[in-house]
Protein backbone atom coordinates (compact mmCIF):
# COMPACT_ATOMS: atom_id res chain seq x y z
CA UNK A 1 0.00 0.00 0.00
CA UNK A 2 1.30 3.45 -0.90
CA UNK A 3 1.72 6.35 1.50
CA UNK A 4 -0.75 9.20 1.68
CA UNK A 5 0.10 12.81 0.83
CA UNK A 6 3.09 14.19 2.76
CA UNK A 7 2.60 16.57 5.70
CA UNK A 8 3.70 19.87 4.09
CA UNK A 9 1.28 19.26 1.24
CA UNK A 10 -1.51 18.31 3.64
CA UNK A 11 -1.62 21.81 5.10
CA UNK A 12 -2.18 23.27 1.64
CA UNK A 13 -4.95 20.79 0.78
CA UNK A 14 -6.56 21.23 4.19
CA UNK A 15 -6.63 25.01 3.74
CA UNK A 16 -8.17 24.67 0.29
CA UNK A 17 -10.80 22.25 1.60
CA UNK A 18 -11.67 24.55 4.51
CA UNK A 19 -12.05 27.56 2.17
CA UNK A 20 -14.17 25.56 -0.25
CA UNK A 21 -16.35 24.29 2.61
CA UNK A 22 -16.85 27.83 3.93
CA UNK A 23 -17.78 29.11 0.48
CA UNK A 24 -20.24 26.28 -0.17
CA UNK A 25 -21.85 26.66 3.25
CA UNK A 26 -22.40 30.33 2.51
CA UNK A 27 -23.84 29.52 -0.91
CA UNK A 28 -26.14 26.84 0.50
CA UNK A 29 -27.39 29.20 3.22
CA UNK A 30 -28.05 31.93 0.65
CA UNK A 31 -29.83 29.48 -1.64
CA UNK A 32 -31.95 28.16 1.23
CA UNK A 33 -33.02 31.68 2.12
CA UNK A 34 -33.90 32.34 -1.51
CA UNK A 35 -35.80 29.07 -1.95
CA UNK A 36 -37.81 29.61 1.20
CA UNK A 37 -39.20 32.92 -0.01
CA UNK A 38 -42.76 32.27 -0.98
CA UNK A 39 -42.76 34.15 -4.28
CA UNK A 40 -41.06 36.93 -6.17
CA UNK A 41 -43.96 39.32 -5.52
CA UNK A 42 -43.83 38.70 -1.75
CA UNK A 43 -40.07 39.20 -1.80
CA UNK A 44 -40.64 42.57 -3.49
CA UNK A 45 -43.26 43.58 -0.93
CA UNK A 46 -46.30 43.07 -3.18
CA UNK A 47 -48.82 41.31 -0.96
CA UNK A 48 -51.28 40.72 -3.79
CA UNK A 49 -52.10 37.04 -4.22
CA UNK A 50 -51.88 37.25 -8.01
CA UNK A 51 -48.57 37.92 -9.77
CA UNK A 52 -48.51 40.30 -12.69
CA UNK A 53 -48.50 37.43 -15.17
CA UNK A 54 -49.44 33.74 -14.86
CA UNK A 55 -46.05 32.75 -16.31
CA UNK A 56 -44.42 34.25 -13.22
CA UNK A 57 -45.86 31.40 -11.15
CA UNK A 58 -44.12 28.85 -13.37
CA UNK A 59 -40.90 30.85 -13.26
CA UNK A 60 -41.01 31.04 -9.46
CA UNK A 61 -41.61 27.30 -9.19
CA UNK A 62 -38.79 26.54 -11.63
CA UNK A 63 -36.39 28.80 -9.72
CA UNK A 64 -37.26 27.09 -6.43
CA UNK A 65 -36.80 23.60 -7.89
CA UNK A 66 -33.52 24.62 -9.52
CA UNK A 67 -32.25 26.15 -6.29
CA UNK A 68 -33.18 23.04 -4.30
CA UNK A 69 -31.37 20.88 -6.87
CA UNK A 70 -28.23 23.03 -6.56
CA UNK A 71 -28.45 22.79 -2.78
CA UNK A 72 -28.61 19.00 -3.01
CA UNK A 73 -25.52 18.93 -5.24
CA UNK A 74 -23.66 21.32 -2.95
CA UNK A 75 -24.70 19.18 0.01
CA UNK A 76 -23.04 16.17 -1.61
CA UNK A 77 -19.90 18.19 -2.22
CA UNK A 78 -19.93 19.38 1.40
CA UNK A 79 -20.12 15.77 2.55
CA UNK A 80 -17.18 14.85 0.33
CA UNK A 81 -15.19 17.79 1.73
CA UNK A 82 -15.95 16.73 5.31
CA UNK A 83 -14.86 13.18 4.50
CA UNK A 84 -11.62 14.50 2.98
CA UNK A 85 -10.89 16.55 6.09
CA UNK A 86 -11.41 13.40 8.17
CA UNK A 87 -9.02 11.47 5.92
CA UNK A 88 -6.41 14.18 6.46
CA UNK A 89 -6.74 13.67 10.22
CA UNK A 90 -6.56 9.87 9.82
CA UNK A 91 -3.55 10.05 7.51
CA UNK A 92 -5.29 8.43 4.55
CA UNK A 93 -5.89 11.54 2.45
CA UNK A 94 -4.68 11.17 -1.12
CA UNK A 95 -5.16 7.42 -1.33
CA UNK A 96 -7.76 5.89 -3.62
CA UNK A 97 -10.59 4.38 -1.59
CA UNK A 98 -11.03 1.59 -4.17
CA UNK A 99 -7.52 0.36 -4.97
CA UNK A 100 -5.34 2.12 -2.40
CA UNK A 101 -2.93 3.75 -4.87
CA UNK A 102 -1.83 7.35 -4.46
CA UNK A 103 -4.17 9.80 -6.20
CA UNK A 104 -2.10 12.02 -8.54
CA UNK A 105 -1.45 15.55 -7.27
CA UNK A 106 -2.87 16.97 -10.50
CA UNK A 107 -6.22 15.31 -9.66
CA UNK A 108 -6.14 16.49 -6.04
CA UNK A 109 -5.27 20.00 -7.21
CA UNK A 110 -8.30 19.99 -9.51
CA UNK A 111 -10.64 18.20 -7.08
CA UNK A 112 -9.22 18.37 -3.54
CA UNK A 113 -12.04 16.17 -2.22
CA UNK A 114 -11.41 13.37 -4.76
CA UNK A 115 -11.57 9.90 -3.19
CA UNK A 116 -10.72 7.83 -6.26
CA UNK A 117 -7.78 7.69 -8.63
CA UNK A 118 -8.54 8.44 -12.28
CA UNK A 119 -8.77 4.77 -13.28
CA UNK A 120 -11.22 3.88 -10.50
CA UNK A 121 -13.28 7.02 -11.14
CA UNK A 122 -13.57 6.10 -14.83
CA UNK A 123 -14.62 2.57 -13.94
CA UNK A 124 -17.24 3.89 -11.52
CA UNK A 125 -18.66 6.23 -14.19
CA UNK A 126 -19.04 3.32 -16.60
CA UNK A 127 -21.11 1.29 -14.14
CA UNK A 128 -24.86 1.42 -14.81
Amino acid sequence: MEKAVKNPELASYKERLLLLRARLRGDVNRMADSALRKSRSEANGDLSSMPIHMADIGSDNFEQEFTLSLMENDGGTLSAIEASLERIEEGTYGLCEECGVKIPKSRLNAIPYATLCVRCAQQQERRP
